[in-house]
């Protein structure tokens, strides 16, 4: 069943561009490719343009259209560059989906500087360029949908992540902060915080860890990026139009 939710999900977005960071790989390349399988254009963006092809790639052999943009999404001016260019070729933005994050595990009292800071601006301060960057577009048309992939990790806290803790924590305040800002332009602002997903960034925590993590989720099973894309596609939808500075939590009852 959970391998096939994108595709028994319907959802129109025929004629809509959705920007989506991290879409290189994980849970961003299914969101990319998710949304493009509903309908939307998507500008698929990461630090590296050969590393978003494969997305690309498959996006367009299953008919679909997407362009790759490379973006420092801790940069201003690379942020603010990119949105520029996806409003050049596709005259506006949708939807925007706040997904790139990475992770520089270690305990509080080692954790260098670098390690917080270049966790937290990938992760929080990159969520809030690319989020004030799409604002005015947004408000002028009267419609957007942007979701933040945050993470169970906000709502509980992790040893050895306080850094990317505290990074998502800050992308569920600020989800709910910018909700009330922009909910009378009809642009929404909601967040996933997703549990452990089978992806990359997950792997890397080694077969003991996952096991014993598998045994304190209540269906005792990782989560499956697709799982998390139809959250996403029903955010992203007319009927989730009422729902707005919210978090949706994908975790298999891990916080339950």
């Amino acid at each position: 069943m959970a391998e096939n939710i994108t595709a028994e999900l319907t959802v129109n977005l025929k004629g809509q561009t959705a920007l989506v960071t991290g879409a290189s790989r994980g849970l961003g390349r299914a969101i990319a490719i998710g949304l493009a399988r509903s309908g939307a254009r998507v500008a698929c963006v990461a630090r590296n343009v050969e590393a978003l092809q494969s997305t690309v790639d498959e996006i367009k052999a299953a008919g679909g259209e997407a362009l790759a943009f490379a973006c420092d999404v801790a940069n201003t001016e690379s942020v603010n560059i990119t949105v520029d260019a996806v409003l050049a070729a596709w005259d506006k933005i949708h939807i925007l989906v706040n997904n790139a994050g990475i992770t520089r595990d270690g305990l509080i009292p080692r954790m260098s500087d670098d390690q917080w800071d270049d966790v937290i601006n990938t992760n929080l301060r990159g969520t809030f360029l690319f989020t004030r960057a799409v604002t005015r577009p947004m408000m002028q048309q009267r419609y957007g949908r942007v979701v933040n992939i945050a993470s169970v990790s906000g709502l509980m806290g992790n040893p050895g992540q306080s850094n990317y803790s505290a990074s998502k924590a800050g992308m569920i305040g600020l989800t709910r902060s910018v909700s009330r800002e922009l909910a009378s332009r009809k642009v929404t602002v909601n967040a996933i915080a997703p549990g452990f997903i089978e992806t990359e960034m997950t792997a890397a925590l080694g077969d003991s860890i996952l096991e014993e993590v598998q045994t304190r989720i209540p269906v005792k099973r990782l989560g499956k990026p697709e799982e998390i894309v139809g959250a996403v596609l029903y955010l992203c939808s007319t009927p989730a139009s009422y729902l707005t500075g919210q978090v949706i939590t994908v975790d298999g009852g891990l916080t339950a």
